[in-house]
């Protein structure tokens, strides 16, 4: 009997679609479910007749997997993931690869990349995006883990992932939890350019009283420009469906989001590293604040307001709100991009950030033009401390702060929330600004706490104290860094 190149437990959507797509590129696949039913249905249903062999037990599973034995596992991130590993344990040999292909925390791959390593086992981390869509046909992918395991899986994994000019949207992240820490920072990004267009959708609808087949083209416009994106396409589309009734379908839906959690954990790991990612963390908000919908509806009774409809040129606006998404959107990714710079330094990654925007050029959700960009700035200098000092994109925000500034506080005196482009635009004010109040809040935290300052006139490092009050002592307090 012929031994499968690869295992796969968990038939979800994922599972299922990720199986059929290393099936379509020539290699054989042993598939098991804890329900074994599962199994069974999918080997009559799409599975049938392919080179998808269909195991009844774990140790069946790995029984019929040529060895070294590669096993991706697609179930719930959490508990789930290590029950999996405890029950695998026992029927694996050294030199065997797990790979967890869900959306795990990277703290968690670090933990379980270092327990089976003890073992003479591989781990590998693998970040997946591009939905089912992308599982099936052509998916970002961002494996990290034990260095071995590349080697082993890589051929496959290259084979079944998105293609980008013909380049796979696949390499080798790094070490330990790189993988799932850049899948992590995908999704915040995600979080962020959704929120974006949202709000672009928010102002046009509210301020300029625009109807979804207006902005749909508006949307399908955009998408030929520097804005060009899966996520602005799909947004076209959105808009475009019809309800039974013939009406917007979108006007429909409840305005309460929901979300899984990987955007949450890119603001915590951010206030970990000590790095402002304000955009993407108001992202996260926003949703959070989308959810309370039966206060919203309460609170806009008690404090009623009409927008003020914007009575200038609407196309000119509409413009206008298009450089405000851009320029926002860069912001998004310079904070995404500091924040994997910060962890590559704490956790001692070998991190390619060209490499990253070029994975994320195909078959993941955040898919777009602007990623050459990226790809480019890192390729000139891969040492780039922030993406806005990048020449292209210094270039582009100084082009595009006036209609930025001006959309903002349009927003703003019309009481439409835009809070990601406003935080945005306050990261920008801050990063640019010499001289922040900074210097009053060191010495409010010396006033009541001895925290001691650092002084302009003397080298850095040097540190300080007042007795503010004249009656402190001389005791200081040690020096805390971010």
């Amino acid at each position: 009997m012929k031994k499968a190149d690869i295992g796969l437990i968990g038939l979800a959507v994922m599972g299922e679609n990720l199986a059929l797509n290393m099936e379509s590129k020539g290699f054989t696949v042993a598939v098991y479910n804890r329900t074994p039913d599962k199994v069974d249905s999918f080997l009559q249903g799409r599975g049938k007749g392919k080179n998808i062999l269909g195991a009844g037990s774990i140790e069946n599973l790995t029984e019929i997997i040529s060895k070294p034995r590669k096993i991706m596992m697609m179930v719930k991130a959490g508990a789930p993931v290590d029950e999996l590993i405890d029950a695998l344990i026992p029927y694996l040999e050294p030199g065997d690869i797990l790979i967890d292909g869900g959306n795990s925390h990277f703290s968690d791959t670090v933990t379980r990349t270092s327990l089976l390593e003890s073992k003479g086992l591989l781990f590998v981390g693998t970040g997946v995006s591009g939905g089912e869509e992308g599982a099936l046909n052509g998916p970002s992918m961002m494996p990290g883990g034990s260095p071995e395991a590349w080697p082993q899986i890589g051929p496959i994994f290259r084979a079944i992932c998105a293609k980008a000019g013909g380049v796979p949207c696949c390499d080798w992240v790094g070490e330990s939890g790189a993988g799932h820490f850049v899948k992590m920072v995908h999704n915040g990004i995600e979080y962020g350019d959704m929120q974006l267009i949202c709000e672009a959708y928010h102002l046009m609808r509210d301020l300029l009283g625009m109807s979804p087949d207006e902005m749909r083209s508006i949307f399908r416009s955009w998408n030929e420009t520097e804005l060009n994106s899966y996520l602005i396409e799909i947004t076209g589309d959105i808009l475009a469906q019809k309800d039974t009734d013939g009406s917007p379908l979108v006007e429909k839906i409840l305005d309460a989001a929901g979300q899984k959690g990987t955007g949450k954990w890119t603001a915590v790991a951010a206030l970990d590293e000590g790095v402002p990612l304000t955009l993407i963390s108001e992202a996260v908000y926003a949703r959070c604040l989308s959810a309370m919908k039966s206060e919203r509806v309460r609170a806009s009774g008690e404090f009623r307001r009409d927008i003020v409809k914007y009575e200038g040129d609407k196309d000119s606006f509409v413009e206008e709100i298009r450089k405000a998404l851009y320029a926002s959107k860069i912001i998004s990714y310079t904070q995404g991009y500091a924040l994997l710079r910060a962890a590559a330094e704490t956790y001692g990654w070998n991190l390619n950030y060209g490499g990253i925007a070029l994975m994320w050029r195909g078959g993941c959700i955040i898919r777009s033009a602007f990623l050459d960009r990226i790809k480019e700035a890192y390729d000139v200098n891969p040492q780039l401390p922030n993406l806005l000092l990048d020449p292209y994109f210094m270039k582009t925000i100084r082009e595009l702060v006036p209609e930025w500034r001006n959309v903002a506080s349009e927003a703003v005196r019309a009481g439409v929330p835009v809070p990601a482009m406003l935080s945005g635009l306050s990261y920008f004010d801050g990063y640019t600004c010499a001289s922040l109040p900074a210097n009053l809040l060191q010495a409010q935290r010396d006033y009541f706490g001895a925290h001691t300052y650092e002084r302009i006139d003397r080298p850095r490092g040097e540190h300080f104290h007042t007795d503010w009050s004249g009656h402190g002592g001389s005791t200081t307090s040690e020096v805390y860094s971010v």
